[in-house]
């Protein structure tokens, strides 16, 4: 007979990593493909560029560990165990990239930070202490000056005029929402057209396709991106001293907050283990994605998520999740 020892809780089921990644993949098919109609085939080539950067760093980094020269059969070992999160993380570190074609190299170096650096130095699946995609995105942000430079869609406006807003300019809604200047339609920002920004962030309409996929997969909890958004715009609108429908969405839909609320900050390896953990900390993330979009003025959701990554562990040692199997008793009464 043989012994077979894992860890706890025994559970099988059909659901792993695998197909958990495949279904992240499929949600975000209609931010990718929204990408590439408002912003061309350069979209395309940064999507693509960045999977292949991703795919590689992991395959190199398993036959170099595992020193492939010693057995043949090792790059069939690798696609066994292949469990396309390394796909994943660069699908995303795309969406988070302006398209600059002359910056070709953004999306290689990012990805191969993303998966080499972030995720594999660290141990690999599961092991990571950040979120990869964010990591590779923040190392590029602070390393070259073309991601600041933030092409307008294909597609001008369809609800809002000429004087209120110039899709020819560039300029993101976010910063004209900080700095009080005109903005797109709530229709617009929803939608991305006349929208200046990264591939995958723009149309918030892709984005809660995504959302409601992995919802109905059971792959995130729908409130949590919810609290996160939700805790940004009524944040932001305190900041601005007013309140109202238009106030708020202009704070929701400016920037890449459904896109790191929805795919980023769900990661399960970056997130507390418990419920009321994940509470604390998405309307934490609300808080101060709000506040440090008003102190600096620029896109900080990456480096939101980033810095309340360090702060999961602490949570798990504040809130201990309940063991696997307990039943919750009652005091008796004295």
């Amino acid at each position: 007979m043989n012994l077979i020892v894992s860890p706890a809780p025994h559970i099988k089921t059909r659901r792993t990593t695998r197909t958990i990644m495949l279904d992240v993949l499929i949600a975000l098919l209609p931010a990718s493909a929204a990408g590439i109609v408002f912003f061309g085939w350069e979209a395309a080539v940064f999507i693509a560029i960045s999977l292949a950067g991703a795919f590689l760093t992991e395959l190199v980094w398993y036959l170099i560990q595992h020193k492939v020269w010693t057995d043949s059969g090792m790059l069939k070992d690798f696609f066994r165990q292949f469990d396309l999160t390394s796909l994943v993380t660069g699908l995303l570190l795309a969406l988070c990239l302006p398209v600059q074609i002359e910056a070709w190299y953004m999306p290689l170096l990012g990805s191969i930070f993303a998966v080499g650096v972030a995720k594999m130095l660290f141990g690999g699946t599961g092991k990571n202490i950040v979120n990869p995609a964010l990591a590779g995105r923040i190392m590029l942000f602070i390393s070259f000056t073309a991601m600041t430079m933030y092409p307008a869609a294909n597609f001008g406006p369809i609800a809002s005029t000429a004087a209120d807003f110039d899709p020819s300019a560039g300029s993101t809604q976010l910063g004209n929402f900080l700095s009080g200047q005109p903005m797109l339609s709530a229709l617009d920002l929803f939608l991305g057209t006349g929208v200046a920004g990264c591939i995958g962030e723009t149309c918030k309409l892709a984005l809660l396709v995504g959302y409601l996929y992995l919802c109905v997969r059971g792959v995130i909890k729908w409130y949590l991106p919810l609290l996160y958004i939700a805790a940004t715009g009524l944040f932001a609108m305190a900041l601005e001293g007013g309140f109202g429908i238009n106030l708020f969405a202009e704070a929701i839909f400016s920037g890449g907050l459904f896109l790191g609320a929805i795919f980023m900050a769900t990661d399960y390896v970056t997130t507390p283990k418990t419920t009321l953990g994940n509470i604390i900390y998405f309307i934490t993330l609300g808080l101060l994605t709000a506040g440090l979009r008003k102190a600096v003025g620029i896109e900080v959701v990456s480096f939101a998520i980033f810095l309340m990554n360090f702060v999961v562990f602490l949570l798990d040692l504040v809130i201990k999740p309940r063991p696997f199997g307990s039943v919750k008793t009652r005091r008796a009464k004295q």
